[in-house]
């Protein structure tokens, strides 16, 4: 059997659970969300740490690994139609998550992947995927340029009308760099979504407002974080 591996509850169960998109192209969808292990980056305001962090966890209380078909009796168990694969960086196990793809599909699920960009996905996988969440990181994730954007990916998610990209914005001067991306990849402006960072209300709020302006004068979309909003930043939610 295929498995995967899946980040863990606090409660030890795998983090497979019922909420709302809150970010990007789908944010206010009823959606289930299945978190996978693993990251082949390290951003510095990253509030999933737990899923890659190894100085700081212990991989063997936060990771379990669960079996493809139990992964999706969970899914069908919360009976949301649409499923948010996020992580970490799901394409780092694209063969098992193919399969669950797959037999998500085929009893009528939609699926959006959750990406960082610098990973292609399989065939497999391009043909189940009716949405992308591309998110290439910027210079303030703090990775460096030739890990954080990789170019075959980029140009593979810039061509394709299922794939919108998310930029996680911190300041001001992270704008000339999204506008370099934008161009060199030829984005339509109407894919590109522009996110505050921040893991607190205070924080979004603090750039919400001028990032928003921004949006509105340069043809970009805005997105918050509904879900740090309405319930801090609390795994599973």
């Amino acid at each position: 059997m295929t498995s995967l591996k899946i980040a863990r509850l606090p409660s030890g169960e795998p983090e497979v659970f019922a909420s709302i998109q809150g970010e990007g192209n789908s944010a206010g969808r009823p959606s289930t969300f299945v978190r996978l292990s693993l990251c082949n980056l390290s951003c510095a305001w990253c509030d999933t740490r737990y899923t890659w962090d190894w100085e700081h966890y212990d991989p063997n209380s936060e990771i379990v690994g669960v079996e493809s078909a139990e992964i999706v009796w969970l899914v069908t168990e919360l009976g949301v139609e649409n499923v948010v694969i996020t992580g970490g960086e799901p394409l780092l196990q694209q063969h098992g998550l193919s399969v669950v793809a797959e037999s998500l599909v085929q009893a009528g699920y939609r699926i959006e992947i959750e990406t960082n960009g610098t990973l292609e996905p399989q065939i497999a996988l391009k043909e189940r995927v009716a949405q992308w969440n591309v998110s290439p990181k910027l210079f303030n994730s703090g990775n460096a340029l030739d890990r954080r954007l990789v170019d075959r990916p980029l140009r593979w998610f810039a061509g394709t009308e299922q794939a919108w990209f998310k930029f996680v914005i911190d300041a001001p001067t992270d704008l000339e760099e999204v506008a370099t991306l934008v161009h060199h990849y030829r984005i339509p402006r109407d894919r590109v979504i522009l996110m505050p960072q921040g893991t607190t209300a205070v924080e979004l709020g603090d750039r919400s407002a001028w990032l928003a302006e921004v949006c509105a004068r340069q043809g970009y979309r805005f997105s918050t974080r509904m879900h740090i909003l309405l319930w801090g930043d609390e795994r599973g939610r």
